[in-house]
């Protein structure tokens, strides 16, 4: 097959790499940077005819950095827990906010370092507006400060400190609640350097004597903050979820071992690796509305008040909303809403039958029944792996989709 018929194999960047790259195999590096980075959805068509045109260098290089700033603006990056504005302080102050509802903490405060390494608050979830008691020379040299009941994570780039998030609490913070404020702490830190850094490179675009070497150098920065933020994505989902497990006196792993058993069912049903991180993820985020409720809802033995049982009701939706308002991980949302579903018409939240409900869903709501039938409970040992797998074959075609269990079964074996 020559270069000509190459460029014709669909608007993959794989298909396309080693046109691409013609005498410079960084071409061919960022395709495949590209691919690992974005998610296909991300990969216009329109982006694929345009680096595999004709056009000299310099044209290409200018394309593809136009699509990675457009892809990954702030209006699509810097979204990371529930806020809908690009208005720095309300973003600051909705992150600080959340943070204090999931984790159950007194206050958050979050800050930026500007000049001459002054700390300065530009998110706060209540009224305490004191300056931070943490020294610039600690954040340099600690990734964890404790001083009294503030807790403080810094946030880098490229090691160097950009700002804190200082959380008050009377009591210790519990290490997965710590994990949780960490990943977010890289994450936010990361976006807001790929933002910086997006800045730059569309100056460089609109600067008509930038030279080729400085927007292939500006293109190689990208490219690796997009990996980091990438890495970053999935260690915030990971450490989410444990949190979300922590709150449930019983729930401990469980998620964690739903979407590892989800993955299992994607793979051997051949889904593609996309579908199969989503709904890994939809897995190990199924119960992200706990994530908001209070601990002594869990710890409660005796009745529930009207209050803690509305909350209860409702937190399924809260989480849903929670996803939406974290850009990359709204896709997740319809596999999370509707995995209480059964291919009989008889689950909730509307009833969907058969193929009505997305794949996602029915493979997260096997994955969850099992896992939860083989774990132990306060009431009942766990069942063993055949004795679940019977029970569960018993009804497939009215709860479960046939396909799915045909899958878990070879999972599990």
């Amino acid at each position: 097959m020559d270069k000509e018929e190459k460029k014709q194999v669909g608007v993959s960047l794989f298909g396309q790499s080693e046109f691409l790259a013609g005498e410079d195999p960084i071409e061919e590096m960022f395709a495949l940077n590209l691919g690992d980075f974005i998610s296909e959805s991300l990969i216009s068509e329109d982006l694929a005819k345009k680096i595999s045109s004709k056009a000299n260098k310099k044209e290409r290089l200018h394309n593809q950095l136009k699509e990675l700033t457009d892809i990954y603006s702030s209006k699509n990056t810097l979204c990371v827990l529930d806020f809908s504005t690009n208005e720095e302080q309300a973003i600051y102050t909705s992150i600080a906010k959340s943070i204090v509802q999931m984790i159950e903490v007194e206050n958050c405060k979050i800050y930026l370092i500007k000049d001459e390494n002054n700390l300065i608050m530009v998110g706060n979830s209540g009224e305490n507006t004191t300056d931070s008691i943490i020294s610039f020379e600690e954040i340099m040299h600690q990734d964890v400060i404790e001083n009294n009941n503030i807790t403080c994570i810094p946030m880098r780039s490229a090691a160097m400190p950009i700002g804190t998030i200082e959380v008050q609490s009377e009591k210790k913070l519990e290490e997965d609640y710590l994990e949780l404020v960490i990943s977010i702490a890289n994450l936010l830190g990361t976006t807001i350097t790929l933002q910086n850094e997006i800045e730059n490179t569309n100056k460089l675009i609109e600067n008509p004597e930038t030279s080729e070497i400085e927007l292939k150098q500006s293109r190689a920065e990208l490219t690796a903050l997009i990996g980091d933020l990438c890495d970053y994505q999935q260690n915030f989902v990971e450490a989410l979820a444990n949190a979300v497990d922590r709150k449930g006196q019983y729930t401990v792993s469980h998620s964690r071992n739903t979407a590892k058993l989800a993955r299992g069912i994607c793979k051997k049903m051949g889904l593609n690796e996309k579908t199969t991180d989503l709904i890994y993820y939809a897995g190990l985020l199924q119960n992200i509305g706990k994530i908001t409720l209070p601990e002594k809802i869990f710890a409660t033995n005796g009745k529930l008040s009207a209050e803690e049982l509305q909350k209860i009701k409702n937190h399924t939706n809260v989480g849903v909303n929670l996803l939406m308002n974290i850009n990359f991980l709204s896709e997740v949302v319809p596999y999370i809403t509707y995995q209480t579903e059964r291919v009989d018409g008889s689950g909730t939240p509307e009833g969907l039958k058969g193929q009505s409900i997305p794949l996602g869903s029915r493979i997260i709501a096997v994955a969850d029944a099992y896992s939860a039938m083989t774990s132990d409970r306060p009431y009942r040992k766990a069942m063993d792996s055949n004795q679940a797998i019977e029970i569960l074959n018993s009804e497939a075609g009215k709860k479960w989709d046939k396909d799915v269990l045909i899958a878990l079964a070879q999972t599990i074996q």
